[in-house]
């Protein structure tokens, strides 16, 4: 069995970001040993330098592999080139061998918009990663900041992806495993044909909807069939399962 836990929406220089929060995880999700950490954007508020900085201080405390994609917050104020000179690519992959898993990140981000993109030049990234993963018989995983799906109790949706239409085509054409995504602050499963869409909540900031929590998801894959926890701060956890 392959662990993966997805956090999301740090918001490192938020008024109401609370370290203690994310501390508190990432105490958690080292006790948890994942083969592997999914940060899926908005690692920071304003995409400044300095909260870049802190937010890789935060990330380097993580023990497991991880991949870390920009969130429409992290594209602010040229925040996107910042993300690259402290972060990484903004696009990459992580590959799981023992486990025969290929994550593939994707940024979804258009500077100083809320909404987001995946373009032309991002498809053909994303086709040709999903091409070698598939010739090797590979379990698919993508993430991207923006759901593709819209979520429910998020009131008025403006924020999906502009090109969600062909990305979701390529997604159901090629049976990927799971899509991973953030941004809402909800956390939420979806499942279409053979691919389970997960959002998570917000891993760290107190922007949240309703009586909801501060929270991250694990995901125990063994063989084709996934399995996800919804951990909250308070210490509960509850089975996420499409409606």
């Amino acid at each position: 069995m392959t662990k993966i836990i997805q956090i999301s929406d740090l918001h490192t220089g938020f008024s109401e970001f609370r370290e203690d929060i994310l501390l508190r995880a990432i105490n958690k999700i080292n006790k948890l040993q994942p083969d592997a950490v999914v940060i899926s954007g908005d690692i920071t508020d304003n995409g400044y330098y300095k909260e870049f900085v802190k937010a890789k201080e935060y990330i380097d405390l993580i023990d497991s592999p991880t991949i870390v994609i920009p969130g429409n917050h992290d594209a602010r104020n040229i925040g996107d080139e910042v993300f690259e000179e402290i972060i990484g690519n903004r696009d990459s992959t992580l590959e799981l061998k023992e486990s025969n898993i290929k994550i593939i990140g994707l940024d979804s981000s258009v500077p100083d918009l809320g909404h987001g993109k995946i373009g032309r030049f991002q498809r053909k990234f994303l086709e040709k990663e999903i091409k070698d993963a598939k010739d090797r018989n590979m379990f698919i995983i993508i993430t991207v900041h923006h759901h593709i799906i819209s979520v429910p109790n998020t009131g008025r949706e403006r924020n999906v992806l502009s090109d969600a239409g062909d990305i979701l085509l390529i997604l159901l054409q090629n049976d990927i495993n799971l899509v991973l995504s953030g941004h809402k602050h909800v956390p939420h499963v979806w499942k279409m044909n053979n691919t389970l869409f997960v959002t998570a909540g917000t891993v760290s900031s107190m922007k949240l909807r309703g009586n909801t929590q501060p929270s991250f998801n694990l995901l125990e894959i063994n063989d084709d069939e996934t399995h996800i926890t919804l951990y909250n701060y308070d210490g509960s956890t509850k089975e996420l399962t499409p409606p």
